[in-house]
């Protein structure tokens, strides 16, 4: 992966934050569905808990200390060489190419236009427009905000170190843009269809797999996106890239969970999909021509 030098990155819509909370519970969870050791479980609790938010299940609490603060993190991200450089600023490219892509690809094959998300960055824990939020949660988007919180500290201490993943530079733009395709999710109303919490057809599952398969139409597309002055974002992608992608979404496997956790598999238990599911809808997604090709809620062949 690496990014034009020349390309403008300034617009990318992404902020640290600092303080604002992050202890305790988020809202009302269904706490006797989840299952499982580990990071599986803290990734679990937020896609369910915003399944319960949009069925009006349960109101998030604030557990705030105070407002959070922004934080200079990103002031230096201006250009694409400053991405290549730092994966700080790597992250605000990757959300400016994001944008950049579903602002064209969504109302063109959607009746819908795109409304912009943005990335938070935070450490230790923050509060959120769903409750507050501590590092253990993972990377995760809030619908009530319209925001993907991230604790960059989980690609190294849980994505490579508890899950086992094999890490690389393409691994976080992944993850980012499966949490952007929930955003994706939230404006066209799939969300609202999510009725079914756990099993491997339910519609949890479903969910998480088109994400995936978002995160992959994403990917083949990045290198077609520009800045606002039409300078390519991306100089490459590359196979090297791929691959990372596919053992992310590997790693993060209901299967592969539960294996890593000491219990058996169990796909009752499941909510985001078996390894194979999610490395196959990404690549559903990669080699899609239209939006259509990732619809995960009509078809028996996840």
């Amino acid at each position: 992966m690496r990014f034009n030098p020349k390309a403008d990155i300034s617009g990318g819509r992404v902020t640290d934050v600092r303080g604002g909370g992050g202890g305790g519970a988020m809202g009302n969870l269904p706490l006797g569905s989840i299952t499982g050791g580990g990071i599986g479980t803290t990734i679990v609790v937020i896609i369910i808990y915003v399944i319960v938010q949009l069925a009006g299940g349960g109101s998030a609490g604030t557990g705030s200390s105070g407002p959070a603060e922004t934080t200079d993190r990103y002031a230096e991200c201006k250009t694409g060489a400053d991405a290549n450089k730092s994966a700080d600023c790597a992250r605000r490219a990757v959300e400016l190419s994001l944008e950049r892509y579903w602002a064209t690809v969504l109302p063109r094959q959607t009746s819908k236009q795109l409304q912009p998300t943005q990335i938070v960055t935070f450490t230790g824990g923050t509060s959120t427009g769903c409750g507050p939020a501590s590092a253990d949660v993972g990377p995760f988007y809030c619908p009530t905000d319209q925001t993907i919180y991230l604790d960059t500290t989980f690609f190294q201490d849980v994505l490579e170190g508890q899950l086992g993943g094999k890490g690389g530079d393409f691994v976080e733009p992944y993850v980012i843009a499966h949490e952007f395709g929930h955003h994706i999710q939230n404006l066209l109303g799939t969300m609202g269809r999510v009725r079914t919490q756990t099993g491997p057809t339910s519609d949890s599952v479903r969910l998480e797999l088109q994400a995936d398969c978002y995160a992959g139409m994403w990917t083949r597309g990045a290198t077609g996106t520009t800045d606002q002055n039409g300078v390519q974002i991306f100089e490459s992608i590359d196979e090297g890239d791929i691959t990372e992608a596919l053992d992310s979404a590997k790693a993060v496997g209901d299967d592969r969970i539960q294996k890593r956790g000491g219990g058996d598999v169990n796909p009752e238990q499941w909510t985001h999909g078996s390894s194979d599911e999610r490395m196959r809808w990404f690549t559903t997604g990669y080699n899609a021509t239209d939006i259509k090709q990732c619809d995960t809620f009509s078809t028996d062949n996840l």
